[in-house]
């Protein structure tokens, strides 16, 4: 995992079906998706938040906890969307990186969101290897965690 692939917002963008769908071209395998590179790679700032938030929009910070405002109700609302539906919070991302720096941060990345299976990255919109799980995707293309899935990833 790459740290210019974290989002201001705490988004881990190699989390993401879209980024992860471009890395693997889905569309040639049948599906239909938008791809991302990411929201710093692509120089958007942070997508969730970028629109609202003069700072990130303007660039004028590389995280959103380093607004006098943070964890403003947007970012709070999209954590609580984000906890709710995919297992991850970009909150606690945040706070991670804060605390413990972005290299400690990325490393439990990989630990917490690798495939047991063959090492590739879980996408938290689905909890799906998309190297190994492509077939349960192909049967229901608006697939979500399983209720029997969920936190332990």
């Amino acid at each position: 995992m790459e740290k210019d692939l974290i989002a201001p917002c705490g988004m881990n963008c190699s989390l993401c079906i879209a980024y992860q769908g471009m890395q693997m071209d889905l569309n040639k395998k049948g599906f239909h998706r938008k791809y991302c590179p990411g929201c710093i790679p692509r120089g958007e700032n942070c997508t969730h938040m970028g629109d609202r938030c003069e700072l990130l929009g303007n660039g004028k910070v590389r995280f959103c906890f380093e607004c006098d405002e943070y964890p403003c109700k947007r970012l709070k609302s999209l954590d609580k969307r984000y906890r709710t539906k995919y297992h991850m919070s970009m909150i606690e991302n945040l706070e991670s990186i804060k605390q413990d720096g972005m290299e400690a941060f990325l490393r439990g990345e990989e630990d917490q969101w690798r495939c047991p299976q063959c090492g590739g990255v879980i996408c938290c919109h689905n909890g799906l290897c998309l190297s190994c799980d492509t077939d349960i995707l192909k049967q229901n293309r608006k697939y979500r965690w399983n209720e029997d899935q969920g936190s332990d990833r």
